[in-house]
C-alpha cells in the first residue's frame, strides 16, 4: 500500500509540474497539424499539448497497471487494464469534441440570424461578428470575442477570418466564415438572403439529426454495456487472487488478448454500421 501511495504522489506532483510549466500555443501560431491536434481543437481543448495528452495516457496507463499488479499479481491482466486506461483521456476527448459539435449545431442558426440582423441595420461585417462575441450564443462568444481583439489589433479581416476557423474548428463555421469572406472581397448585396437561407437549413439539418440521434441513442449505449460488461466481471474477479491467476497461463493470455481484439472489433463495426454521417471540413 506504501508503494502504491508513493506512486500515486509521484504522479500527481508530475502532472502538476506539467501544467504549471506548460505554456499554451499563441493565437497567431502555425495551423495544427495532425489527428490528434485536430481532434483537441474540435474538443475546444486547443490550449492542451499533444505531448502533454500522451503524457497524460501514460500516465494513467502506468498508475492502473500498478494498481491492477498490486490487486491481482497477474501482468497479462494488468497490460489490459492499463491499455483501457491509457485510451481513457483520448475517449473524453472524441466525446467533448462530440459534444462540442452539437452544441454548436443547435445554435448556428441563431447566431446566423443575429449576423444577419446586424448587417441588415447596416453594421460592417468585422463590427457584426464582434458583435456575437457580446449577443451571440453562449458556446460561440468566446471564439468570436477573440476575434474582435484580434481584428481590433490587427486590422486584417482575412487573417482574422483564419484564426477564427481554426478556433471554431467546425464544418458549419467555415462555411459561415469562407461565405463572408467572399461577400467581403466581391461585394455581398445578396449577404442578408444568403445568411437567412443558411440560417432555416441549419434548422431543418440541426432538428433532422436529433431525431436520429435519440433513436439510435438505445442502440450506441447497447454496445457500450455489451463491450464494457465482459471487463467489469474481469475488474471483480481481480479480487480474487486463486481464480485471477489462471490468467497468467499462456492459455489465459491468449483468450484475454483475443477477447480484447473482439470487443475491440465488434465495438468498431457496431458503431460504423450505426453512425450518422459527419459533415466533414473541407475548407480548412
Amino acid at each position: 500500500m506504501g508503494a502504491l501511495v508513493g506512486l500515486g504522489v509521484g504522479v500527481g506532483l508530475l502532472l502538476v509540474w506539467w501544467a504549471l510549466t506548460t505554456t499554451p500555443a499563441p493565437r497567431s501560431a502555425a495551423r495544427r497539424t495532425g489527428w490528434l491536434a485536430r481532434r483537441l481543437g474540435e474538443a475546444g481543448m486547443s490550449q492542451v499539448s499533444v505531448p502533454g495528452l500522451l503524457a497524460m495516457c501514460l500516465a494513467l496507463g502506468t498508475v492502473a497497471a500498478a494498481v491492477i499488479q498490486l490487486v491481482s499479481h497477474t501482468p497479462p491482466v494488468a497490460l489490459v487494464f492499463a491499455a483501457m486506461a491509457a485510451y481513457l483521456p483520448l475517449a473524453v476527448v472524441a466525446a467533448r469534441a462530440r459534444r462540442r459539435r452539437r452544441e454548436f449545431a443547435e445554435v448556428w442558426p441563431e447566431a446566423v440570424d443575429n449576423l444577419a440582423s446586424a448587417v441588415r441595420a447596416g453594421l460592417s461585417l468585422p463590427d457584426a461578428l464582434a458583435g456575437l462575441g457580446v449577443r451571440g450564443p453562449a458556446p460561440l462568444r468566446p471564439a468570436f470575442d477573440a476575434f474582435a481583439l484580434d481584428y481590433q489589433v490587427t486590422g486584417r479581416f482575412g487573417d482574422c477570418l483564419d484564426r477564427l476557423k481554426d478556433e471554431l474548428a467546425d464544418p458549419v463555421g467555415d462555411r459561415v466564415v469562407e461565405g463572408l469572406r467572399i461577400a467581403r472581397e466581391v461585394g455581398g448585396g445578396e449577404l442578408g438572403r444568403l445568411l437567412r437561407n443558411l440560417s432555416a437549413y441549419l434548422r431543418d439539418d440541426a432538428r433532422t439529426r436529433s431525431e436520429m440521434e435519440s433513436r439510435q441513442a438505445w442502440t450506441v449505449n447497447g454496445a457500450r454495456l455489451a463491450v464494457a460488461a465482459p471487463w467489469l466481471v474481469l475488474l471483480i474477479m481481480s479480487f480474487q487472487s486463486d481464480v485471477i491467476r489462471r490468467y497468467a497461463s499462456p492459455a489465459g493470455v491468449v483468450i484475454l488478448w483475443l477477447g480484447a481484439v473482439l470487443c475491440v472489433v465488434a465495438y468498431w463495426s457496431m458503431m460504423r454500421i450505426g453512425r450518422l454521417p459527419v459533415e466533414r471540413r473541407i475548407l480548412r
